[in-house]
């Protein structure tokens, strides 16, 4: 979480993120962004019961020199251990505040909180970071400017 939050969710190995020329929206070729050292905000989640469009608190980053994730699940911060490594992102169990937001907040965090303790596979394309999850929930986000 995805995912997508944060967290967070930071410095980046150019072996971590894709730093190959694409195509941006105004034709000109630029890098797409790091995975890691990367402020991801998160903009659709898709699982089987339908797909969500976070409000734009949702967020997370990756510091790959100290392993950890952070973000925002919607409502609550969150931090977690992480690995990046060959397409794949390892998420540990998160560490969150406790406050109690808006329903769409915390379902939006319920989705997201899911994707934790599991392997999630990555691309970098057009800007966008993809997460697919084991239990099949993408993750799409956005690099927060």
């Amino acid at each position: 979480m995805v995912l997508l939050a944060a967290a967070a969710l930071v410095a980046l190995t150019a072996a971590c993120g894709g730093e190959h020329a694409a195509r941006t929206g105004s034709g000109t070729a630029g890098p797409e962004p790091p995975v890691t050292g990367t402020d991801w905000r998160i903009v659709r989640i898709a699982t089987h019961t339908g797909t969500d469009h976070p409000d734009g608190t949702a967020h997370l980053g990756i510091d790959a020199t100290t392993g950890k994730a952070g973000g925002r699940l919607g409502c609550n911060h969150f931090s977690a251990t992480a690995t990046v490594r060959d397409g794949r992102i390892t998420l540990g169990s998160p560490t969150t505040t406790r406050m109690m937001c808006d329903a769409s907040l915390m379902r939006t965090e319920r989705t997201l909180l899911d994707v934790f303790n599991s392997a999630l596979t990555y691309r970098v394309e057009h800007h966008t970071l993809t997460l697919t999850c084991a239990n099949g929930t993408i993750i799409q986000a956005v690099a927060r400017k």
